[in-house]
């Protein structure tokens, strides 16, 4: 069962008139975890308190409740709620956000579309992972309705977005923070989970403002993630991508930690891409370790992203900028219609699955 005991997803849910409060997901139901296993840590409206524990307590949790619920099932089933009958929400305080481009196909395409004529790969991107910060303020949960956003168009134009698009990642949740200064160490010494994003990129302000300093306006207006955090304890490991040239020492992979996750993106409920994350070039360790090299601190919350996953082949691209080779070539839809990009009322999910788990999903809709 993809919702089963080898998987027990972690979220935060509510039923009508009570407070919010964490779960996990079993079949088509949420265990109730606060009076299930006797610890008021799981009382709290967000992961935050009992993702700071660290690894040993969130093994210990899994194991408890994987018992529990391989037990006697009859002192579990009580404090079993219905999906049906809950609210979910943001599963977590988001701390930072930051944003990577570790996918060499999806960095080489928008090298060809923004720079046509020039080497797609600018000279660092096989040297470092690159990547932003983001706005951790407009984090949303999996369902929350996304604005159009407007800005700048060009030299003294301002207006709505015309080339709204998404981007479609895996995103890693921080658990365990480091010492000031401190670079972190083993990604499973301070990483909890993964879930799934949706990086929401307004096209048309980004080309204008993204030189010299990058994604600004352009992505900060929305980022939504699934409500579910799938424990990294559960996910298979595979190797990475080669590399070449070698990265820097603090960079070489001391594990694998390159995942088998395959992405499907779904625009108005008909799947357009499939894209592969067991293809990304970098992998979560060396983004990790990146971003905290400089005496950059994590802290409890802390979010941090892929950025857009895409495989060589079209079917594969997780933005629409790809997939219509900026708009120039339209994506034609069972019904008829075509896209270029995101027009008002159009909804977007992406759902994943890692072997035989389910990631679940993360879906908006452009108000």
């Amino acid at each position: 069962m993809s919702w089963g005991v080898d998987n027990l997803p972690y979220g935060v849910f509510s039923c009508p008139g009570e407070t919010p409060r964490v779960g996990v997901r079993y079949g088509e139901k949420v265990l109730d975890l606060a009076p299930a296993l006797h610890d008021e840590v799981f009382a709290a409206p967000s992961l935050n308190p009992f993702m700071a524990r660290g690894r040993a307590a969130w093994h210990d949790t899994r194991t408890l409740i994987q018992n529990k619920l391989t037990g006697d099932l009859a002192v579990t089933e009580r404090h079993l709620i219905p999906l049906e009958q809950v609210r979910l929400h943001l599963p977590f305080e988001v701390a930072d956000y930051v944003d990577f481009y570790c996918s060499l196909e999806h960095a080489s395409n928008l090298g060809k579309i923004f720079r046509p004529g020039s080497e797609p790969l600018l000279p660092n991107w096989r040297h470092l992972p690159v990547g932003y910060h983001g706005r951790s303020g407009t984090v949303v949960v999996s369902g929350t309705p996304v604005r159009r956003p407007h800005g700048q168009l060009g030299a003294g134009v301002f207006g709505p977005c015309a080339k709204l698009d998404i981007e479609a990642e895996l995103g890693f949740v921080v658990g365990v923070p480091t010492a000031d200064g401190s670079p972190a160490g083993a990604l499973e010494e301070h990483v909890f989970g993964v879930t799934l994003v949706n990086d929401w990129s307004a096209r048309d302000i980004q080309a204008w403002e993204y030189v010299p300093l990058g994604p600004f306006l352009a992505k900060s207006f929305a980022t939504s993630v699934s409500p579910w955090i799938t424990p990294l304890e559960a996910l298979p490991r595979i190797p990475g991508r080669p590399q070449e040239p070698a990265p820097l020492p603090y960079l070489r992979r001391r594990a694998d930690w390159g995942l088998d996750v395959s992405l499907e993106v779904l625009l108005n409920g008909e799947v357009v891409a499939r894209p592969p994350y067991s293809g990304m070039y970098w992998t979560p360790d060396q983004m990790l370790a990146h971003m905290t090299v400089n005496g950059a601190s994590l802290r409890t919350g802390d979010l941090f992203a892929s950025g857009t996953i895409s495989g060589p082949s079209r079917g594969e691209r997780g933005s629409l900028i790809e997939l219509t080779w900026n708009g120039t070539d339209p994506i034609k839809l069972a019904s008829g219609e075509t896209r270029s990009f995101l027009q008002d009322g159009d909804t977007v999910t992406i759902r994943a699955t890692a072997g035989d788990l389910t990631l679940g999903e993360v879906s908006g809709t452009v108000a």
